[in-house]
Parts: C-alpha cells; structure tokens; sequence
C-alpha cells in the first residue's frame, strides 16, 4: 500500500483519555512499531532496515545515544527506534507541486505532525525576499547565494551555525571547522537546551563532561538510581539493561515527580515471557518528588551518609579514594551538616521514610551509578544539583570502579560526537591550536553564542545569517513566540533537514532548505560508498552504514553539504581541499586524527566491527583533569522554587511517539492519551482545590517576574498521578510557556522544568483546533 501525505491537519476534538499503563513494551512495544513500518516501507524494505539498526554492519539508530551491548540481538533496537526508521525512510515524497500548493504563511499554522508527515525533502528550494513560496533552485546556486550572503556580512559574528545531535562526526568536524575559518566561534547546538548543564557541572568536578561508566558496567552495579528520565519513551533500549542487572541482583530506585509506566514495568519484547508472564518490576523504590527537589534530596542522603560514618567510624565513606583523588571534603562536611530537614521536605514533597530508604540502599551498595537526563538539566540549579550527584557518588568512591559512576543519558544520537568534534561555542584554546595547525589558519578565540544567546542575538539584530545543520531550533528553543520573531529578522536562514518542521515555515528575508540523506541511505561519493561515524553515551566510536537508495538523486549527505559550501565560499583559501574531503570521508577523519584529542588513527580504528572507546580519565585510571588534578567535592547552596498558592510547577515532556519536536503519532499510549496532544496533566487533589474539573478546557498562564504572562488556551485538564503542585505538558506546544530568560545558572540551559503556572477554564473547546497562543 502506497502511504499518502494527509491534506487536512489534525486536532483534539476526538481526544480519548484511559488510565495510564503501568508496564512498558511488551506485545504492544512490537505492534506499535511494526504496523506503521510495514504500512508506510512495505515487508522487503521494513525487513533489511530493521535487521540492519544498530549492528556492526549496519546503520546506527537515530532515536537515542544509548549504548549498543558486545553481543547484538536480531532485533537491536526499541520501539521508537522501529519509529524513527519509518518516519526517515518513508517512499513519501514532498513533490514540486507541494510548494506550488502552499504558501509558507498558510504552513504556519500546521502542527509539526502534519509537517513532518508530508514526506521526504527531495530538492533544494529557496524563498526570495518578498516571496511567500519555496521554488526549486540548483545546488551550485544555493552555494553562491549563502556564500554571496556570509561575504556582504560586516563581521563574521554576524552568522551562526547551529547544529543537531543527528549529524555524523565527519560533518559536525567539517561545519565547526567552515565556521571558524569564515571567523566565528557562533556553534550553538542541541546541547545548549538539555546536557549543558551537565557539561559544566562534571567538567568542573571530576574534569570530563561525559559519562563515567561503560555499558558492562550496568551488569556489575548493586544500585541503579534514575532521575529526571523517562527511559520507557526516551531510551527504551535502557529497559533491557535495567532488566538484566535486576537479574544480577542490582536495585533500582526511580527519582520522578511523574509516574513513568517505564520506571514501574517491562516486558522485554524478545523473550517469551515478556507476553506471557508478568512484568519485570523495574523500581524497587519510586520517589514521586516534587518537580527540583532533587538537589535537597541529594544533600539530605550526604547528610545521611556523613552520619553513618560519625557512627561507625572508618567504615562508611571510601577514606582512601577522598584523601588519594579528592578535594573540598571538610567544607562540603560542614555545608551538609547544616542542611535544614524542614526546608528539604519543602523542597522535596516526600516523607522523611523515603528518604532513610534511599539512604540505606546507599549505604548497603558497594557499586552504585546515578544515571539523569533533562528533569535534573533544566532547572535553575541544574548544575547544581549534578554537583550534588557527583558529590554523593564520591563519597564513597562510587567512580572510577566497576559498576558505578555518573551516568547523563544523551537523547540525541550523536549530540555527544558533535561536541567532541569542535562543535560547542566555548572550545578550549587546545582544541582551537590542534585546529589552526592542521589547516593553516588563526581559528577565532572570543567565545559565540549559545541557543540562547543566539535568540537573543537575532531579536536584536545582531545575526544577519542563520544556519541549521538538522534539527528543529524554532521547535526545541524555549519562548516560542519570540524565537520565531527574531527568527523573521534575519536576512537569510538555511535549513538542511530530511523533512519539514517548523524552522521551515518561519524564516528570514530569504530562506533555503537543503535536502539530506537520511542515515538509512547509502552515501555515494567519487570514491565510493562513505561510511559516518558516531558516538554514544559511553564514549563509544562507531560506524555507520547506509543500506538503501537515497530517496532523489538530489540529495546530499550533510558532510558533503558542507563541504560543498566550503568550496564555493573559500576555495583554496588556507589550502583547505574541501573537494578532496568531499569525494573522500577518510581525508576528514585523518584529519579529525591529528586534531581531536583521543582520535588518534581514526580510520583504522573506526574501521573495526566494534569501533573504540574514547579515553575517560575518571572512568579508565582515576584520573581528574581539574584544575588540582583531583576530583571537587563542592559547596551548593540550597534552593527550590517558591510556587505561590494557586499556583503549580509546570514541566515539559515527550510523548511516547515522539522524537525531540519529531512527532510519530498522537497518542501517548504509556499516560492515556490517545488522539491528542493538547492537554496537561494535574493530579487530581491539586484539580479540586484549583475548582477545575478532570476534562475541562483550561488556559494555562506562565509567570515570570514582572513580564507579561504566556497564554496557551484551549488545553484539556487531565487527572493524573503525578507529584502534588506539580503538572505537565508537550513539548514542544507548551514551549511558548517558557521565558527565554529563565535558564539554568552557569550553563544557560532552559529552565523547561519549573515553569510556575496557574490554570484559569477557559472559554475554548477543549482541543478543538490548534491552542491559540497570546
């Protein structure tokens, strides 16, 4: 059956709400995944993607950076892993007649689910000034006119180059490199919105942003705490990780003010009893914690921790790992002993019984890791509240051994690769000498902007050219409405994007979308076929190979897009070939040798079935690049936010057949919702004192300092179990509820999770039509 493009966009006027699930995957995982590839790819095509997903021979998945095991299953990968594929390697095609048929102001009122379920970008387009319509353009005449517009800037920092977590190495390598030979340092990137935080944080603390345990070690672990993480939707492949130490005897405790069907249940889909039996209980402990009451959480266990050692002398904290490997013990000692119990049940929401129980597990663990993701990142104390994990963990030398570490769960699949490849606006003057070494140049050294920053920048008139290497900024950034203003500001913004979104249909004066192989393609160059290279959360480096035909002989990989554009804007300037780094990925990756520390032969070695690991001073011997050389324990003042009475803490979420601002379906099977997306989430006691019936249209009104309040209207109020005063919301429809001034201390991250808000009913239908946003 050929798939259609739908004509007509969707609403929540056939919205249907159940109870949620309280078990994850299983036969509804397998359903779930198959049905849409078997409709939309067709048996042949379904059958040698998904056999290939995530193996040494194939492609990587594109859905998350959770690590792949030594020994691979048939089926290596999870059910929006399955959803990913289809929705990149779908036959649909978004055709000339498309643009004829569409203005870009009649797409911007269209959801993101019906703009990426219009098909796969074939051909370059362009949008001249004053025009409301894309028309087709050539490539060598997309080069010139971006090359043109980066020449006629009056500075460099005039540009900005924003880039997905879905780019290979080879291209992230090459696109921070074309920037900083044009002069800038302006690399905002999908980190700046999630891990930011915990970049700055473990950087300072034990000296390397990246985790600091191997896959094999989950296996080895006797605890596994999880907070802030959803990996049921996010990472489902995590499941069968937590399901197999389980098995060895390890301990789970979930940290979540949301009761997440993948935190309470699995039923592993490749084993008879996952539809037979019953579900493998994941949580032996669920925290239902207030939304940022971690980092009271996190100090109050310390405390708990430090006590037990003024018990028992010598026999609690790991004496000889603090006094060997680190510093600041006695002023973290006396800061914690001074933590007010009263001010962490505020904070927390919890009986002090959970919190002994979360101690004595601790305590009782000889090898334990602390895995995260966005519910700790995007808060004001985000990094913080990291310092704090890292605290726990020292204490009793929980990194560094097998089974233990700090464990920051990447959502992207290549967002951490991208930065160890250059992309980040702060690289050290280490990486910018290896750089202008190799390739004969100064590489500019004042800092760029971040996602942030760089809105603030466009608002203000200060970026006149805007490119995105994939992904969706308009859709991920925080204050929806003024990103898309700045946005409209720009002379020119360029997109290079397998399919649409809605950094499509607001643009500048003149806008471009470049079509991109997607990683299920097979990438043909003059030398032949090219492989890309990836890495994972572990720090595993890895291949990946396209298996099919790209979708139209006009599309281009990202890294020879770039490369391309590098030719036409700077020729052989600096004697950079980027023709030669175009017709051959193996120039890049020698060149990625002798600049990206821990890259040393990256042909060879990436050209192993298992790929490498890269080095991890803390992981692999105990080794802390800080700024002692030792590892800090640090000091972190309290602080939680005061919600008014009346009022609740706001968090955006996925829905399960979600991707980022990727939207599969509309329905979130794993909390109810089927058929919608407009809703948000309350639990019931909260509902009551509030006046406001479960079902009831709601306008939901965030509060920030003295600026005017973001209105959603039109949102239908669901009873949930979540954490009391506390509430949820899509992302990213409830991202314009987000001020773009409110982000994380230190690290700029969006404070996504702690939104203060208050519900009003509304005189809109509930769901009828797309919100109206004020």
């Amino acid at each position: 059956m050929t798939p259609h493009a739908p004509e007509e966009d969707f609403s929540d006027a056939d919205i249907e709400v159940s109870e949620p699930k309280t078990y994850a995957a299983g036969l509804g995982g397998v359903f779930h995944s198959m049905e849409p590839a078997l409709t939309q790819m067709g048996l042949a095509r379904t059958v040698k993607l998904m056999t290939k997903i995530n193996h040494k021979d194939g492609f990587d998945c594109m859905s998350c950076a959770w690590p792949d095991p030594d020994h691979r299953k048939i089926a290596e990968f999870c059910e929006n892993g399955g959803k990913a594929v289809t929705w990149e390697a779908t036959p649909l095609k978004v055709e000339r007649s498309f643009w004829r048929e569409h203005s870009i102001s009649s797409l911007e009122d269209k959801t993101e689910y019906w703009l990426g379920m219009q098909g796969r970008l074939i051909e370059p387009v362009y949008k001249a000034k004053g025009s409301d319509h894309y028309e087709p353009i050539g490539w060598d005449a997309a080069y010139a006119l971006i090359a043109d517009h980066l020449h006629a800037l009056d500075t460099p920092d005039e540009a900005a180059f924003y880039t997905s977590g879905r780019a290979s190495n080879e291209a992230a390598f090459i696109y921070q490199l074309f920037a900083r030979v044009l002069g800038t340092n302006n690399l905002p990137d999908c980190s700046n919105m999630c891990h930011e935080s915990t970049g700055t944080a473990m950087t300072h603390t034990v000296g390397i942003g990246k985790s600091t345990v191997a896959y094999k070690d989950f296996e080895e672990s006797d605890l596994i705490i999880i907070m802030g993480q959803n990996p049921g939707t996010n990472h489902p492949r995590m499941l069968t990780a937590l399901q197999e130490a389980k098995e060895r005897g390890a301990r789970i405790v979930a940290v979540n003010p949301l009761p997440e069907a993948g935190l309470i249940g699995y039923k592993d889909p490749q084993r008879v009893r996952g539809y037979v039996g019953k579900p493998t209980q994941i949580a032996d402990q669920f925290i239902k914690i207030r939304s940022g009451g971690d980092m009271a959480l996190l100090q109050a266990v310390s405390k708990r921790v430090l006590d037990a050692e003024r018990a028992d002398p010598g026999k609690v904290l790991d004496h000889d790992f603090l006094e060997r490997h680190c510093d600041g013990f006695e002023a973290f000692a006396a800061h914690i002993d001074g933590v007010d119990e009263r001010e962490v049940a505020r904070a927390t929401g919890i009986p002090v019984s959970e919190i002994d129980e979360l101690a004595e597990r601790y305590l009782n663990a000889d090898r334990v890791i602390i895995c995260w993701a966005m519910g700790i990142t995007q808060h004001r104390k985000g990094v913080d509240t990291i310092r704090e994990i890292i605290n726990l963990l020292l204490l009793r030398g929980n990194i560094g051994k097998p089974g233990a570490g700090a464990s920051p769960i990447r959502g992207h699949s290549n967002v951490q690769g991208d930065r160890t490849m250059g992309v980040w606006e702060q690289m050290p003057d280490s990486f910018l000498d290896a750089l202008g070494a190799e390739f004969g140049f100064e590489p500019p050294r004042a800092h760029g902007v971040d996602a942030v920053h760089g809105i603030r920048a466009l608002d203000q008139g200060k970026i006149k050219v805007w490119m995105g290497l994939g992904g969706n900024l308009l859709g991920a950034i925080s204050d929806t409405n003024l990103a898309e203003s700045a946005m409209r500001k720009t002379r020119l913004s360029v997109q290079l994007s397998t399919k649409l979104n809605r950094s499509h249909v607001v643009t500048g004066e003149e806008a471009l979308i470049l079509p991109v192989l997607g990683r299920t393609e097979i990438d043909m160059q003059v030398s032949g076929p090219q492989y890309v290279t990836v890495e994972d959360s572990v720090c595993a480096v890895h291949a990946s190979h396209g298996q099919i035909a790209p979708i139209s002989d006009q599309v281009r990989s990202e890294t020879a897009i770039v490369a391309g554009l590098g030719h036409a804007t700077f020729g052989d300037r600096h004697g950079i070939d980027w023709r030669a780094m175009m017709r051959d990925y193996d120039v890049i990756r020698d060149h990625i040798s002798r600049v990206v520390p821990g890259c040393e032969s990256y042909n060879e070695k990436t050209r192993t079935r298992d790929g490498f690991v890269l080095p991890n001073g803390p992981r692999d011997e105990r080794r802390f690049d800080t700024d002692t050389g030792k590892a800090h324990l640090t000091v972190n003042e309290l602080e939680h936010v005061e919600c008014p009475p009346g009022r609740l803490l706001l968090q955006t979420v996925r829905s399960h057949d979600q991707f980022n601002t990727t939207i599969y379906s509309l329905n979130d099977r794993y909390r109810g919702i089927k058929k919608g997306r407009y809703v948000i989430f309350v639990h019931p006691d909260d509902l009551a004192e509030l006046g406001i019936e479960d079902g009831q249209s709601v306008d939901i009104f965030s509060e920030w300092r003295d600026e005017p309040d973001r209105v959603l209207r039109g949102f239908r109020a669901v009873a949930f179990p979540t954490a009391r005063g506390c509430a949820a919301a899509y992302f990213p429809e409830a991202n314009v509820l987000v001020p773009l001034d409110s982000t994380a201390l230190e690290s700029n991250t969006p404070v996504s999770k702690a939104v203060v808000i208050r519900l009003e009913p509304s005189r809109s239908p509930a769901g009828v039509g797309r919100p109206a946003v004020v």
